[in-house]
């Protein structure tokens, strides 16, 4: 009987230990990635870390009731233009998204909380009303993305700071 219940609490574990090692702290993997891409598509590291947390908390198996997917939740149209073959792979989305959002934030200028808004909801919508949406849900959006990115700033500082005696 022991052997019986054994297995299955053996697979529950492991099951349990692969959803933990799908978010940020637990997987470098998906940081090193999404880092690699921001750099490429000249976006900064922290955005798109808060874009992938808001999103789908570093899950790359991620599925919205919209059929968004993936770490950065990519619309099936959106990465149909960006050439994504599969919204699941860490790699692909990552590419499509951070891509997407690179051209975002040339289209609003540089202007995160328009670029934020249109990774949310459309390029379209934001492109007409500017600053002056007042979607409630846009801005809740918005507003969780920018504590988000301050966090990740924060963090960033914090790592970026030498150790007394080390490396000077």
């Amino acid at each position: 009987m022991r052997k019986l219940l054994a297995l299955p609490l053996f697979a529950l574990a492991l099951a349990i230990s692969a959803r933990a090692a799908t978010t940020q702290e637990g997987n470098p993997e998906l940081k090193y990635y999404a880092d690699a891409y921001a750099d490429h598509y000249g976006v900064p590291r922290a955005l798109v870390h808060a874009i992938i947390a808001q999103e789908s908390n570093w899950n790359p198996h991620a599925l919205s009731n919209k059929s968004a997917a993936g770490l950065m939740q990519l619309m099936p149209a959106t990465a149909e233009m960006y050439l994504v073959r599969n919204r699941f792979s860490v790699t692909d989305n990552l590419s499509g998204g951070i891509q997407y959002l690179a051209d975002l934030m040339t289209e609003f200028r540089g202007e995160m909380r328009l670029a934020v808004a249109a990774y949310y909801c459309g390029s379209g919508h934001i492109a007409r009303q500017g600053l002056n949406y007042r979607n409630p849900e846009v801005v809740s959006y918005v507003e969780a993305v920018r504590h988000r990115y301050q966090l990740e700033l924060h963090e960033q500082a914090d790592r970026d700071i030498p150790m007394p005696g080390k490396g000077q």
